[in-house]
């Protein structure tokens, strides 16, 4: 690769880096009971289609499956995991939240 031959004469000394490409994961490996979430609903449009998020859970990883799978299976649609939020396809708010508040999760208000 050749060397920038166009430099302001910036320096990177101490850590400081020009890549603005690299993230920083801001998730937390915070674990806390279902009864002191507060989950946030979004819906997104993808494609042409709708997506419901629910956010931000504090769950270990294996939780945060099975949590899924049961949600799924009741709703009879599809879903993933995305960091510390839940993704399902299509606009299924009211039944989310009536499944959520049944697995004992608090909602935002």
């Amino acid at each position: 690769m050749k060397k920038n031959i166009f430099e302001m004469g910036a320096s990177w000394d101490n850590g400081w880096s020009s890549d603005n490409k690299t993230k920083e994961s801001k998730t937390t490996n915070e674990i806390k009971p279902r009864d002191k979430h507060q989950l946030h609903f979004a819906k997104e449009k993808r494609n042409g289609k709708t997506i419901t998020i629910v956010k931000p859970f504090f769950l270990s990883r294996e939780d945060m499956e099975q949590t899924l799978k049961t949600i799924k299976k009741s709703l009879a649609t599809g879903g993933t995991i995305k960091e510390n939020s839940l993704e399902f396809q299509g606009e299924v708010s009211e039944k989310l939240k009536a499944e959520l508040i049944k697995l004992g999760f608090n909602l935002k208000k």
